[in-house]
């Protein structure tokens, strides 16, 4: 089984100390011999495995969070473990019990983590190649905000998403495009509630409407679980992504019903390959990244008067 360590899990696991890189290394040997050696996780298709800091010299317990698939393995992240989980785990195997019992308290934690570095990457280089779309983008959300908001959606907001709002509350764009991938753009708070209460007033009447269809006939345009996080662009919502709160995934919304394609991502996967397609393009294969100025601008989307002018990214 091939297990693979991003360039960035090995730089972020280096501040954990002078031994963590070793114990990382010894774990994805583990992990090649028994890839199913870890505990699903609340994060939909990461298992965790845990590094007992007491076995390697100048390294604390840590949480490694993997991804499995047929013939490979992939770590998308290192944290250090809350003491509950670690304490969790130690018990755990001295008694014996069983790896599949789901992972205790700190997943949030991770989560959040997670968020943080991928945006600090794509926000870095923006800062640094892109400063118009850079400067585009608001300030986080404090707490009362999200508080106020999830009154109003009637939800608690998944501990990812809270995290990314909590860094950005939103795109203003430039040009009316934002800075993700197809030049879509993360939505401001107030038009978060504005379209979700604008898509279950459609579903509502939908649903008057699906009394008196058959099963297979029944539409459905909006889940109360769906909470819409970007749009197409900062002021076109005809189509976007939502965070289904139930299962942690993206979705993506039409109102044109178009084909939209079939990737699973969370939060964390979505924003780290934006991370790796701005800082590797030549490896980019969702979108390709460019400039026109100083705005970033995506080559799937780019308009006859931008043509001349963009100037797509190597390396």
């Amino acid at each position: 089984m091939n297990v693979e360590i991003s360039p960035h899990v090995r730089d972020t696991v280096l501040q954990f100390g002078s031994g963590a890189p070793y114990a990382l290394k010894v774990l994805a040997g583990q992990l090649a011999d028994n890839p199913e050696m870890g505990r699903p996780s609340t994060l939909p298709g990461i298992l965790t495995v845990m590094i007992d800091g007491d076995q390697f010299e100048d390294c604390p317990a840590l949480a490694v969070g993997y991804i499995r698939e047929p013939d490979r393995i992939e770590i998308r992240y290192v944290n250090r473990a809350p003491v509950t989980e670690a304490a969790t785990n130690a018990e755990s195997q001295g008694q014996g019990e069983s790896d599949s019992q789901p992972a205790g308290p700190g997943l949030d934690e991770v989560a959040e983590r997670q968020i943080a570095d991928a945006w600090q990457r794509i926000t870095h280089w923006l800062q640094h190649n892109a400063p118009d779309s850079h400067a585009a983008l608001r300030h986080g959300a404090s707490p009362a905000t999200l508080a106020s908001l999830e009154q109003e959606l009637g939800m608690s907001i998944p501990a990812d998403l809270r995290a990314w709002w909590s860094l950005t509350a939103g795109d203003d764009g430039v040009d009316g495009s934002g800075c993700l991938p197809g030049n879509q753009a993360l939505m401001p708070l107030d038009g978060v509630t504005d379209f979700y209460r604008q898509q279950m007033d459609a579903q509502a009447h939908q649903d008057t409407l699906n009394d008196r269809r058959t099963e297979d006939d029944r539409v459905t345009v909006w889940n109360a679980a769906w909470i819409p996080v970007v749009s197409y662009g900062v002021a076109d919502r005809t189509s976007g992504s939502y965070l289904d709160a139930e299962t942690g995934y993206l979705g993506r919304w039409s109102r044109y019903n178009e084909s939209l394609g079939d990737e699973l991502d969370t939060l964390a996967t979505y924003l780290e390959s934006v991370a790796d397609m701005l800082e590797f393009p030549a490896l980019a294969t969702r979108d390709r990244p460019g400039l026109v100025g100083g705005a970033l601008v995506w080559g799937s989307r780019l308009d006859s008067a931008q043509e001349g002018r963009w100037q797509p990214l190597v390396g």
